[in-house]
C-alpha cells in the first residue's frame, strides 16, 4: 500500500469514527444535517490530492479526533450510552 493511500485511509478512519460516535450519542435527536456534513467531508477526501497532505496534517486530524473521543470518555465509561460498535465488528 502506498503512502498516499495509507494517509487517505487514516483521515477517512477519523471522519468515520466521528460519524459513528455522533450517531450513537445523538440517538433520538434530529442531527441528520450534522452527520450529512461529515459524510460529505468523507466523500471529499476521496477527491483530495494526497500528495499535498503532509504527515503533520494527518497527525493534526488524528489528534483532534482523539481529543474529541476523550471528551466523551466519561459518558461511555459510565455506561450512559451504549457501545458505538457491536462487539462482533472488527
Amino acid at each position: 500500500m502506498d503512502l498516499k493511500h495509507k494517509n487517505r485511509l487514516r483521515v477517512e478512519n477519523c471522519i468515520g469514527t466521528i460519524i459513528d460516535v455522533h450517531k450513537t450519542i445523538s440517538a433520538g435527536y434530529e442531527t441528520r444535517e450534522f452527520i450529512a456534513q461529515f459524510e460529505q467531508l468523507n466523500q471529499a477526501i476521496g477527491n483530495l490530492d494526497m500528495s499535498v497532505v503532509c504527515e503533520g496534517d494527518i497527525l493534526m486530524v488524528e489528534r483532534a479526533t482523539n481529543a474529541l473521543l476523550g471528551e466523551f470518555r466519561e459518558i461511555f465509561e459510565a455506561g450512559k450510552i451504549g457501545p458505538v460498535y457491536d462487539e462482533g465488528k472488527n
